[in-house]
């Protein structure tokens, strides 16, 4: 359930992003927020800036997540964002033990508005040579 307190947090998330066009950048704002609701880091999309495709704030937040706060304080966060996180950064912010994320625009809602902006699937094969696979994964994990 959103509460008032998430609501103006996510207005927060909203204003990076808009911030984030004056600047060039692509709209997209993030930012990470203490039990507390204290603003421990916020972060915005640069990946025209830094050409770099995994520059978008959701999955900068949780590296530095990751990276700076002890695991048990990562697990009490929520990550406000302007819009759902997309795979590659929900894969990162389930590593990081984020807590919680609450967003604005869903994907769904964000291909309406810009609809070039959907990706395309990959097509993925496999499983395939599990027996030469599992070598380093069973030499790594048993030490």
């Amino acid at each position: 359930m959103i509460t008032p307190a998430d609501e103006r947090l996510l207005r927060r998330a909203i204003e990076i992003a808009a911030h984030a066009v004056t600047l060039g950048d692509a709209p997209y704002g993030s930012l990470l927020a203490g039990p507390d609701g204290e603003i421990l880091a916020e972060e915005h999309n640069t990946v025209r800036r830094d050409d770099d495709i995994s520059a978008h704030p959701e999955l900068k937040l949780a590296r530095w997540a990751a990276r700076e706060l002890d695991p048990d304080v990562a697990a009490q966060t929520t990550m406000y964002t302007s819009c759902q996180p997309c795979g590659m950064c929900t894969g990162g912010i389930v590593r990081s033990g984020l807590g919680r994320v609450v967003y604005a625009l869903s994907t769904e809602q964000l291909v309406e508005l810009n609809p070039g902006s959907s990706w395309p699937t990959v097509e993925q094969e496999g499983p395939a040579l599990f027996e030469e696979a599992r070598l380093p994964i069973e030499t790594f994990y048993r030490r």
